[in-house]
């Protein structure tokens, strides 16, 4: 016979937290929200943290490179999307560990023979407004200029003028030997004024740039996420199938840590990968597993050998998965279930699994009861899809701004590995669908924004830190009725506008 649970499974927008006694130094400016991103023993210190728990989903249309340095500048960590070749999503990974350490291979090159018009159209694909000048127009050819905007007036010029006319040409450059280290690159960028500093090799061809505006980025991003050497750290999505080409080239890109990509972690493939990883790195790689919504699933994988469990089927704003196979499970009872037994775990064994929320999270403040609930970081998709720095088009609809968002199990992602269970090599149906988000500008404005809601209501209950959050949150159920009366009601609004 089946197994009945006598109580519904619940969503995060059926619970209040109950303010807590709150002190004169329990004030937003004092919340620390650092948080352990793998397993550790009892007394011991993560190998991995974040400096705030917040992560990307692993989605074409939310976790590139671009995206993934912006939230390691507020203190996140993204897993760049696996649903693509190994060499490309191998190639984010570089891009990032590359960014932050100062020496920036670049991406924006022209050659003398080219046109302003050139320039033009690679400005605007890029976004960049520094471009080298090399003799083969590659990003390794022989330095001859760099071309700015300030080389360059669209309105006096005309864009048929090749770029060996208006570049900045080596001889009036400031440049340096590729030996030069980091400090001293700085040092003459402060020196001489300038914006970025070419480093080449012996034979003049060009190996580096260094940027002003990275010393300039690391001094207003203090809680930026960063690894032993100073760079940006990163994630990676993996699947059941071709574990055993995509992992090593994502080692050897510089990954952090890997995260099993599937909408149900409750399954021997999951075991099989990670046993993989064991036998192959040990534990010097470390690698989330998921997704699960109870307390068996959540055993499975943390015997299994799994760094961090993923919490969530059917919960987020494209997924379909509830819909179409009637399996899955409430975010908050799911969360507080595996919690629970996380908790248990750590009694039994002294280690202790980070979980990670993933799905249902639809305003600011589930943010924050996911957390005392007892999840350690969240996972983000259409939270992050909407800003600047996410990798899909910006659309205008109807006259307002939007953002392209799509579920990796929908027709558009065919992500088959996510939802694979051994059989053919095809997505059989949809568990996503293809949407639009409305735009919401950058990153950084957001995230400060939504992190000011956290801390604040932290204080609120007497918490300054994740811990002390889960240990002494009170948290109340609520009736439809309630819900309505905490909106705004029986007044009639002015107009925002």
């Amino acid at each position: 016979m089946a197994f009945y649970y006598e109580e519904p499974s619940r969503t995060f927008s059926e619970y209040l937290l109950i303010p807590g006694y709150s002190s004169t130094h329990c004030v937003p400016s004092q919340v620390n929200l650092k948080t352990p991103l793998v397993k550790f023993r009892k007394g011991e210190d993560p190998a991995l943290s974040i400096n705030i728990p917040m992560v990307s989903a692993v989605m074409q249309s939310v976790s590139d490179d671009n995206l993934a340095v912006a939230l390691a500048q507020e203190g996140g960590l993204s897993f760049i999307y696996g649903s693509q070749p190994v060499e490309k999503q191998a190639e984010m990974v570089k891009k990032v560990k590359r960014y932050r350490a100062g020496f920036v291979v670049s991406d924006s090159n022209v050659s003398p023979e080219m046109t302003l018009q050139d320039v033009l159209r690679l400005t605007e694909q890029t976004g960049h407004s520094t471009i080298a000048v090399t003799e083969d127009g590659g990003p390794g050819g022989k330095l001859l200029g760099i071309v700015t905007n300030k080389d360059y007036r669209v309105s006096r010029m005309d864009l048929d003028l090749k770029v060996k006319e208006f570049m900045t040409k080596l001889d009036d450059l400031v440049y340096a030997e590729e030996e030069t280290t980091l400090k001293e690159a700085n040092d003459i960028i402060w020196e001489h004024k300038i914006n970025c500093l070419p480093l080449v090799n012996k034979n003049r061809e060009l190996v580096y740039l260094v940027f002003r505006k990275d010393y300039d980025t690391h001094k207003k991003n203090e809680n930026e996420l960063i690894d032993s050497h100073k760079r940006y750290m990163v994630g990676a999505g993996i699947n059941t199938r071709d574990y055993e080409t995509r992992v090593p080239a994502l080692i050897n890109a510089g990954a952090d840590v890997l995260c099993i990509d599937s909408s149900e972690g409750f399954s021997e493939w999951q075991k099989i990968t990670i046993d993989y990883i064991r036998k192959n790195y040990g534990n010097d790689v470390k690698v989330g597993a998921g997704n699960v919504v109870d307390a068996e699933g959540f055993r499975f994988l943390a015997d299994a050998g799994a760094d961090f469990v993923k919490v969530g089927i059917g919960g987020g704003a494209i997924c379909i998965t509830r819909e179409q196979k009637g399996i899955g499970r409430g975010q908050a009872t799911a969360v507080i279930e595996v919690a629970k037994a996380r908790d248990e775990y750590f009694e039994e064994t002294g280690i202790y699994i980070p979980i990670c929320s993933d799905g249902g999270i639809v305003h600011d403040y589930h943010i924050t009861l996911a957390l005392a609930m007892g999840a350690d970081f969240i996972m983000l998709g259409r939270y992050f899809a909407r800003f600047d720095e996410s990798p899909t088009k910006k659309v205008n609809i109807n006259g307002s701004y939007m953002k392209e968002y799509w579920g990796e199990g929908s027709a558009r992602a065919r992500n088959w590995q996510r939802y694979d269970m051994g059989g053919e090599k095809k997505l059989s149906f949809e568990e996503g669908v293809d949407s639009l988000v409305p735009y919401a500008g950058s990153l950084k404005d957001n995230v400060s924004l939504t992190l000011s809601k956290v801390r604040s209501t932290m204080c609120n209950c007497g918490a300054l830190t994740i811990p002390e959050l889960q240990e002494k949150a009170k948290i109340t159920l609520v009736s439809s009725t309630s819900i309505v009366e905490g909106g705004a009601h029986d007044v009639m609004l002015r107009d925002q506008r």
